[in-house]
């Protein structure tokens, strides 16, 4: 097939666009910037922003899939930025589809449209999005996914994976931040309870992606649904966290504070950044707080039986991975 692949020079799209090309497929990608990896594997790179429907358009010409990897993260940030990147560029990617006659849409999706501040503990498709976000990513991916989903029809089938807390070499988010607040003597568990976490080693979340793209046609049984993806290997978080900064060779974090206290520092550093209008985000918020002092770990059922979706990199030999990407990369 011909993919288009937004976001693929990203953490997660990179590592899609690589099973791409391996498995023979030709491949676009779509995104800011350039990359000389992708070029080194034969992928046409188009640089562009999501915001323009001109240029989604254009760049999925002669295309028959998207894999729309592509969104703004964080914690923190204006409302309109997150709005801009994460649900006006699904509609223009969703335009691009239509104008182009591309029957498939894979979209990446996030755990945390459901995720309404409370333990999510072997929780389903089923769980019901929230009435109330503490922050704008997971507000606006949760409107983008219900677009995408709503977009299904017999021309166009459209599917949402929602992988859990993305990790593996080449991150550029998640083990960054642990291990640079780590150095800089600023993390602290949140609460002392183990609360059991789901997360996903980039491979696995990458190949639910080709797996999903595969089984993925109009009218099909995975046609208008989403699906989490997880490496079925709930940890306790703080467990998970000291893996990492053991993978960095760091100490493991033992000092905590109290999970309400960590709340309620969040309420405070946001209302202050936003009076004050202070640049860089916070050192703590709301989201953080209750993502930090909860589970959130799933069940998979459903990506196994109609995805075919089985994780084949295991924890262990993920942090393995990780030990020696770090070592090189010199994090």
């Amino acid at each position: 097939m011909k993919a288009l692949v937004t976001g693929g020079g990203g953490f997660l799209g990179g590592v899609i666009v690589r099973m791409l090309r391996e498995r023979g497929d030709e491949v676009k990608s779509f995104s800011r910037g350039a990359h000389p990896s992708l070029s080194q594997l034969g992928v046409e790179q188009i640089r562009g922003d999501l915001a323009k429907r001109d240029q989604l358009i254009k760049a999925a010409e002669g295309c028959d899939i998207i894999f729309h990897v592509a969104a703004k993260a964080g914690i923190w940030g204006g409302y309109d930025d997150f709005y801009n990147a994460n649900v006006t560029g699904t509609v223009n990617v969703l335009a691009a589809c239509r104008a182009n006659d591309i029957s498939r849409l894979v979209y990446t999706g996030s755990p945390s449209v459901v995720f309404d501040g409370n333990d999510l503990e072997g929780g389903d498709e089923s769980l019901p999005y929230p009435l109330h976000y503490e922050a704008h990513y997971p507000q606006t991916k949760a409107m983008a996914e219900q677009i995408v989903l709503d977009a299904d029809s017999s021309s166009l089938a459209t599917v949402s994976l929602r992988p859990h807390l993305i990790w593996g070499p080449g991150d550029n988010h998640l083990v960054p931040r642990i291990i640079a607040k780590a150095r800089a003597g600023k993390l602290r568990r949140i609460g002392t309870k183990p609360c059991l976490v789901d997360t996903v080693y980039v491979d696995n979340a990458a190949q639910a992606h080709l797996l999903a793209a595969d089984r993925l046609e109009p009218g099909g049984s995975v046609a208008g649904k989403s699906y989490f993806i997880t490496n079925d290997e709930p940890l306790p978080l703080w467990e998970m966290v000291n893996h990492i900064l053991a993978a960095a060779g760091l100490p493991p974090e033992t000092r905590s504070i109290p999970p309400q206290l960590a709340y309620t520092a969040g309420a405070i550093c946001e209302g202050l950044w936003n009076l004050l209008r202070l640049s860089g985000e916070p050192p703590m918020t709301r989201f953080v707080a209750k993502e930090l002092s909860t589970a959130h770990w799933f069940n998979i059922n459903a990506a196994r039986s109609d995805l075919g979706y089985a994780p084949q990199i295991s924890i262990a030999e993920g942090l393995r991975h990780l030990r020696q990407w770090l070592a090189t990369a010199g994090s």
